[in-house]
């Protein structure tokens, strides 16, 4: 009972290949994307068919470990597209663009996120870390400038000087964390996807992104956890 994988056209490779490129693309680019792909290579457009334009990259993709995936953005829960590579457990996608020190870095900062309260750690924090690495030392100065480099290549995101994972970091490295940080990594109750921004239940410890917060609590009158209906004690964003 094999379904055969529809055809991969040129507008399919030239997707994803910008896709590829764009490191992640907000879903309203997307769709823009989709557009100009079809009608740059003349193949069927249709507007609504970007999920089935993708499940057929993705269906040729698989042989290779590979796959477009979908995450929202736990600012405002908008749809992203990131390629993650299946194959690759550790963070061994950013081994080829850092060094051993610059990764450790990563890492380290990665641990006081996700271990924070509430999905963020703070500059002052980060580069205090960058004494104690093991590979080797490292000054605040040089700390700074790694610090940049994962903010634009969109590994972190950063507000007021408090770092969060960017979207793209989540959607490729969601395995990896939920693997590695099995007792702090949280699934958002409402939407199932990994929640590094999240508010948690004191009574149960269920977490929620803040998008899906908002949403699940817009309708009522009183705020109660979805799983163990105690009073959401959080402020609702």
């Amino acid at each position: 009972n094999t379904v055969m994988a529809a055809q991969m056209t040129d507008a399919h490779r030239r997707f994803l290949q910008i896709l590829m490129s764009n490191g992640i693309t907000e879903g309203s680019e997307a769709r823009k994307l989709h557009q100009h792909c079809c009608e740059t290579d003349k193949v069927y457009y249709a507007h609504d068919k970007l999920d089935d334009f993708i499940s057929t990259i993705n269906s040729h993709l698989q042989p290779l470990f590979m796959q477009i995936r979908k995450g929202l953005s736990e600012d405002d829960g908008r749809a992203h597209y990131a390629v993650v590579n299946l194959a690759e457990t550790e963070v061994t996608k950013m081994a080829s663009d850092y060094t051993e020190i610059e990764l450790e870095l990563f890492r380290k900062t990665m641990d006081l996120i996700i271990l924070s309260e509430n999905g963020f750690a703070s500059s002052t924090d980060i580069l205090n870390l960058a004494d104690q690495l093991k590979t080797k030392k490292m000054k605040k100065k040089e700390a700074e400038q790694v610090l940049k480099a994962f903010v634009e290549d969109k590994w972190l995101s950063e507000k007021n000087g408090e770092y969060t994972l960017h979207t793209r970091c989540i959607i490729e490295m969601e395995q990896y964390i939920l693997s590695n940080y099995q007792d702090v990594a949280r699934k958002c109750n409402i939407c199932h996807s990994l929640a590094i921004q999240s508010q948690v239940c004191e009574s149960c410890g269920i977490g929620m992104h803040l998008p899906c917060v908002r949403k699940y609590f817009r309708a009522q009158t009183e705020p109660r956890c979805p799983k163990c209906n105690e009073f959401w004690s959080c402020d609702i964003p």
